[in-house]
């Protein structure tokens, strides 16, 4: 078992920045894959951001790239989604995911493990 918490979501305005952060308990971390999803109200969640367990590779859905930053530490158990230059269609509940595959994955049903999530609004 995987135990994810998620922290960091909030109110920001437009060009703002963001950093959320995962905190993992349980299974050894570096062996997992982890990723970020988020979910619009009426509307399914999405892939934004996935990293392999020794961070040599990431990957982005296209309307993030440039503007979110996925990373690890796994001495400390922790994924982070570093968001830039935050738009009003980034409001979202963002959700951190592991998965037993410890490389990429985009697919939320590739993910076994998933945290509670974290609100982020960006107002216009």
């Amino acid at each position: 078992q995987v135990q994810l918490v998620e922290s960091g979501g909030g109110l920001v305005q437009a060009g703002d920045s963001l950093r959320l952060s995962c905190a993992a308990s349980g299974r050894a971390f570096s062996r997992l894959g982890m990723g970020w999803f988020r979910q619009a109200p009426g509307t399914e969640r999405d892939f934004v951001a996935a990293i392999s367990w020794n961070s040599d590779y990431t990957y982005y859905t296209d309307s993030v790239k440039g503007r979110f930053t996925i990373s690890r530490d796994n001495a400390k158990n922790s994924v982070y989604l570093q968001m830039n230059g935050l738009k009003p269609e980034d409001t979202a509940v963002y959700y951190c995911a592991a998965a037993s595959t410890a490389f990429i994955q985009t697919a939320s049903m590739d993910y076994e493990y998933w945290g509670q999530g974290t609100q982020v609004t960006v107002s216009s």
